[in-house]
């Protein structure tokens, strides 16, 4: 699967961006650090970090409950307690979220930047995605690692559920699946085989799903002129860990950690 040819369009048909805007409706959390000022009032300007209760402290008002609160609804909650402790009759007061904490969730794995993402103004598998910077794709050789065709994603509490990323990306919104605080979504490295023999490229390659072995020929730059697909080798290791040999057929599928030894030709 080419990630990168359809990574981007598939962000475009959904709707995604990573950009970080301040929105409106997003629930101030634990950890999250608030910018607050009244206009006219610089004493009133503060930078506060919610507390594990939801609560913040603020001048003239002591504690104040901001917990669940979008950041407009913390702007109205101070106006409201300026105005009712007779401190200031019409204030203006702006609350900016600086630091995003309290729904943060993590992409680890194949991606090209994983780490930590706050869910600001998107909360769905491919806005994590797409905030990560996209699943890894090693064209060639998998040594360097490349991104598997299926993700987990693992809830806060434990549970988890598979993303099927070729469906994804193919425009499928049962596999965008919403993200919550805490959740991590995890791309696996794809599984790999090994081509060795009359081939152009030998080496370690992606396994791609339902790949067959006249497929993993090509991944491998296709034959030499000695070469033929009529005499290819394949071992396997069966469940017990035992290398079986076995010839196959170009037609026939591929299975993780397979090596194919294509032979000359008889001719």
């Amino acid at each position: 699967m080419n990630f990168v040819r359809v990574f981007g369009l598939v962000c475009l048909c959904f709707g995604v961006t990573v950009a970080r805007a301040q929105p409106k409706d997003y629930p101030v959390g634990a950890g999250d650090l608030l910018q607050i000022s009244v206009s006219g009032y610089p004493e009133l300007s503060i930078s506060e970090r919610v507390g594990e209760s939801g609560n913040i402290s603020f001048p003239y008002l002591n504690t104040l409950s901001v917990g669940g609160r979008s950041s407009a609804e913390v702007e109205t909650l101070i106006a409201r307690k300026l105005v009712e402790g007779a401190i200031i009759r019409h204030p203006q007061v702006s609350v900016l979220v600086t630091e995003f904490q309290s729904q943060l969730a993590s992409v680890m794995g194949e991606v090209n930047k994983p780490g930590q993402y706050p869910l600001i103004t998107s909360h769905h598998v491919l806005d994590l995605l797409a905030a990560a910077g996209g699943p890894v794709v090693t064209p060639g050789l998998a040594g360097s690692g490349a991104a598997a065709d299926e993700a987990t994603l693992v809830r806060k509490d434990g549970s988890s559920t598979r993303i099927d990323l070729t469906a994804l990306l193919a425009g499928d919104p049962r596999q965008n699946l919403p993200v919550g605080g805490g959740d991590t979504l995890f791309v696996p490295r794809a599984p790999q085989f090994y081509v060795y023999g009359e081939v152009q490229r030998a080496g370690v390659y992606p396994l791609q799903r339902s790949m067959t072995v006249g497929q993993a020929i090509s991944a491998g730059g296709g034959l030499t002129p000695k070469g033929t697909d009529r005499r290819v080798l394949l071992k396997r290791r069966d469940p017990q860990g035992v290398e079986r040999q076995f010839q196959v057929s170009a037609a026939d599928l591929l299975e993780p950690n397979d090596v194919l030894v294509v032979k000359q030709t008889i001719f």
